[in-house]
């Protein structure tokens, strides 16, 4: 089915002239063909031959021609409609996809009306490009409905052409953006699987937030500064919404700040987050307790372990066993303000962290996977004896895993240009690096995954639903 706008068609005065013109010369060839032949002796017999044989041609086309308009239209093998490229034939790299059935997973949301028949439209619109809608979720607004689709489409379907068409048939602030396997789940039992995870870590509530929400930005304010002041950073209990920002009550103190710019956030979404942090602040601290223990080259066997503020004491005690060189490299600061860190350091809603402690139960190195916004860092403090011994490296492998599980792209480390220990163990990673230096600080980029996500943003699609 389409449209009535899309089914008309431009008229065109040149077409009209060129047919005008057609005409005349033909009926200028059939007066000559007429005159020349008219004048011989069989002249008559011969037109009249024609006539007939014109006749019978036209009435045979007719009969094929109602014989199969009831055919089934052709495969398509492109992305675009037939109808509004003119019916090319043209053998594309996108049509060769098309044909062997390569397919893409996209999730799309966009806003409707709240009127009967506007998803029909939109479903419309996807069964004529051969759209399968795998998930479609709604969510209710006071002036209309965001519907959000999981989509396996054509790989050769552009996400502008879509998001043209979707805004054709009435969608508004459209949004698309690659999808993976991962989000093949229904939203039950992601948002049950992300509670689980949450139940288990208290570290998991900021990684659970960006799953449920999508890509978005998230940062955890803290009540207090390091220097122990008041930041004043609050929320009310039941947190706020405005638009492409919300904000929670950190149940550890604080606000937990959640930013999605060009997508705003929905009520349903917005209880979503609520209900994870109402279960974070039920359940309270916790950390999953897992140990292994590890033999180090000499012999001396070392256990590693996720850590919280429970170590505190015996971090503070590490410190004071750290010459300041150590302390300089790891906190580019004033060494004597390296303690007040380890508090907001050690606690699981800023990231996590890994402690490797002796058989004796002395700490003896940190290893910290701190959430900074979009991006993760990863830092290492081993003390001075126990340097120089794989520990470090250990450590960072440790943590690369982590973020890896944690669905993040890369992480990034900040040194100085002359700690070679750091580089050494960023290289043993065997991942693309990127280096970047600055006035004898140095940052080292790690990136895990390779692939980047396609995103139309809405302003983007906006524009496309104008050309």
């Amino acid at each position: 089915m389409t449209s009535s706008k899309s089914a008309r068609r431009p008229h065109h005065w040149r077409r009209d002239l060129i047919e005008l013109a057609a005409l005349f010369t033909a009926v200028a060839v059939a007066d000559a063909i007429a005159n020349l032949i008219g004048h011989q002796p069989d002249g008559p017999y011969l037109l009249m031959a024609s006539a007939v044989a014109l006749v019978a041609t036209a009435t045979f086309h007719t009969w094929w021609a109602r014989r199969h308009s009831n055919a089934p239209p052709p495969e398509r093998t492109g992305a675009s409609d037939p109808a509004s490229d003119g019916g090319a034939d043209e053998v594309t790299d996108d049509a060769a996809k098309a044909a062997a059935g390569e397919t893409v997973l996209w999730r799309l949301r966009t806003t409707v009306r709240d009127a009967p028949g506007s998803l029909a439209a939109l479903c419309l619109v996807l069964a004529r490009f051969r759209i399968d809608i795998l998930t479609l979720q709604t969510h209710p607004l006071a002036e209309g409905t965001v519907d959000e689709f999981l989509l396996r489409a054509p790989a050769s379907l552009p996400a502008q052409e879509l998001t043209r068409e979707i805004a054709a048939a009435g969608g508004t602030a459209t949004w698309i953006e690659r999808a993976d396997a991962h989000d093949l789940v229904d939203t039950p039992t992601r948002v049950l699987s992300l509670a689980t995870r949450t139940a288990l870590d208290a570290a998991e509530l900021p990684l659970a937030l960006r799953q449920l929400l999508g890509r978005c930005t998230i940062h955890s304010l803290p009540a207090v500064s390091i220097t122990g002041r008041p930041t004043g950073e609050s929320a009310p209990v039941e947190g706020m919404l405005e638009e492409t920002v919300m904000r929670l009550r950190d149940p550890s103190g604080g606000v937990i700040s959640v930013e999605r710019p060009y997508l705003p956030f929905t009520p349903t979404e917005f209880a979503r987050a609520r209900a994870l942090v109402e279960l974070d602040a039920r359940l309270g601290p916790r950390v999953p307790r897992s140990e292994d223990i590890l033999t180090l080259p000499e012999g001396n066997e070392i256990t590693v372990r996720r850590a919280d503020r429970s170590d505190l004491v015996a971090a503070r005690a590490m410190h004071d066993r750290c010459s300041p060189r150590t302390l300089g490299l790891r906190y580019h600061g004033p060494v004597g303000d390296a303690d007040r860190y380890l508090d907001h350091l050690l606690s699981p809603r800023f990231g996590r962290t890994l402690a490797v402690q002796t058989a004796s139960g002395k700490l003896v190195a940190l290893g910290h996977l701190l959430w900074d916004g979009d991006e993760t860092e990863v830092a290492l403090l081993v003390e001075d004896d126990w340097q120089r011994r794989g520990i470090g490296s250990e450590l960072l492998g440790r943590l690369v895993q982590l973020a890896e599980e944690a669905g993040c792209d890369s992480v990034y480390a900040v040194t100085q240009s002359r700690n070679t220990g750091m580089v050494a163990a960023m290289r043993a990673l065997e991942l693309p690096l990127d280096y970047q230096i600055e006035e004898g600080t140095l940052v080292i980029t790690a990136r895990l995954r390779s692939e980047q996500r396609t995103t139309v943003r809405p302003a983007e699609s906006a524009e496309q639903a104008r050309r």
